[in-house]
């Protein structure tokens, strides 16, 4: 590569932050287990729901970096200062219990992800859950999100197996442009399952962590202050933040798709429709790494799980804590955020105990996007009220195509949540 090439590619690569990391959580052991049971019970017959969630969650998470950089607070203390504070503490609410649950979904995932890769069958699945959710607290608790994060990212690589699918095994590429372009629904299971789609690739709490990184990115640069009070360093900010965002998002949908054409042609083609747990959902790995399909499969769980998990529990801390108006950030330390730090131990206190419950860890996983599909409905409309006033955002609202598609998210949003409700 020459010199100039490199240098650009490095100027390219420092530009990329909070948007990259936001996309690479989105891919959570949740989004495995939703695009795997896509492909796995619909073929390529849900395809499409890639191409429109791309526009979309671009916006929506674009909106989210926008409010953070122009105001320098997070979307809970400017749902605060513009909405009904009973509203905000609903909200924050809804939050932390579709979080909650999430957290839970992916532990147990994680445990049993674990198990599967030890061949440990005399141990019980709660105990590996235990280890890692202590393990995940530890390291919020005692080490920087920003140190670690860039060490995790690079287990996420192990999705790029689904993606060596799409050369190794027999696909019809006929019906993979047939699945993209013509939506395909049938039945209450696809329209539930759309919604998963949505819920674990729209999720409320991707929302509220990029918005609050953008404001941590300003605090740790003393160059840089909130838009509001330093209006001209907008250009540069919003540039950056909408190649950042368009790339973090890319990233995170190209995987989902890998994995949803990657079932699609080994599960749904043997007729494997249905997914009841972790070592059935690593079969479709087989025409890649054969005998090692458990173990990649696991350490894809077990790492995306890692650098989610902190993304579930910080922005139910965040959202809780700026509506409370305590100190936060993951870079603080415990004992300069008690508040922040109390509501991510009892956020992974419930997601232990959600693991006791009687539910397979990939029905969990599944069931929590569809939560999220639905609870991120009445975040979106109030993040699209805040990001439209004046008094909160100055001269910097949201420009008229931003506005456009982050209302034309929410309204997708509400109509698959709606439709979920009264198709039979």
């Amino acid at each position: 590569m020459k010199l100039g090439a490199r240098v650009r590619s490095i100027a390219l690569f420092k530009q990329l932050g909070p948007g990259l990391v936001t996309g690479a959580a989105d891919d959570d052991p949740s989004g495995i287990a939703t695009y795997s049971q896509a492909g796995a019970q619909f073929g390529y017959g849900l395809l499409w729901t890639t191409v429109l969630t791309y526009p979309l969650m671009a916006a929506v998470q674009l909106i989210s970096a926008h409010i953070g950089r122009v105001t320098g607070k997070g979307l809970a203390s400017n749902m605060g200062d513009i909405l009904w504070r009973p509203l905000v503490t609903l909200l924050v609410l809804l939050l932390f219990v579709a979080n909650t649950i999430n957290i839970g979904a992916d532990l147990a995932a994680m445990g049993a992800a674990a198990k599967l890769a030890t061949g440990a069958a005399d141990w019980s699945d709660h105990v590996f859950t235990i280890g890692v959710a202590l393990f995940t607290v530890t390291l919020q608790l005692f080490l920087p999100y920003q140190r670690y994060a860039g060490v995790l990212k690079w287990l996420t690589l192990t999705l790029l197996a689904y993606v060596a699918l799409l050369v190794m095994v027999k696909i019809d590429w006929t019906e993979v442009a047939k699945g993209l372009i013509w939506p395909s629904v049938t039945g209450k299971e696809a329209v539930v399952t759309i919604v998963a789609i949505f819920g674990t690739t729209i999720s409320p709490y991707l929302f509220f962590w990029q918005s609050a990184q953008e404001v941590e990115e300003v605090d740790r640069d003393e160059n840089q202050a909130p838009l509001v009070d330093a209006p001209w360093q907008a250009r540069r900010a919003f540039r950056r933040m909408r190649l950042d965002t368009f790339f973090g998002m890319a990233a995170s949908n190209l995987v989902a798709l890998a994995i949803m054409i990657g079932t699609a042609a080994t599960l749904y083609a043997s007729g494997k429709t249905t997914i009841n747990s972790a070592a059935d959902a690593a079969r479709a790995l087989e025409p890649v790494v054969g005998q090692f399909a458990s173990q990649l499969f696991s350490l894809g769980i077990i790492g995306t799980g890692l650098l989610a998990i902190p993304v579930l529990a910080g922005s139910a801390a965040y959202a809780v804590g700026e509506s409370r108006g305590w100190k936060c950030g993951l870079d603080q330390q415990p004992w300069e955020a008690v508040g922040f730090y109390s509501v991510i131990g009892l956020a992974t206190a419930l997601g232990i105990a959600i693991d006791w419950s009687h539910v397979d860890p990939i029905r969990a996983l599944f069931w929590s996007a569809v939560i999220n599909g639905v609870v991120a409905v009445p975040l979106m409309a109030a993040m699209m009220v805040v990001v439209s006033r004046p008094s909160a955002m100055g001269k910097f609202t949201a420009p008229p195509r931003l506005l456009f598609f982050g209302w034309t998210a929410t309204a997708v949003m509400a109509a698959a949540a709606l439709a979920m409700l009264i198709v039979r």
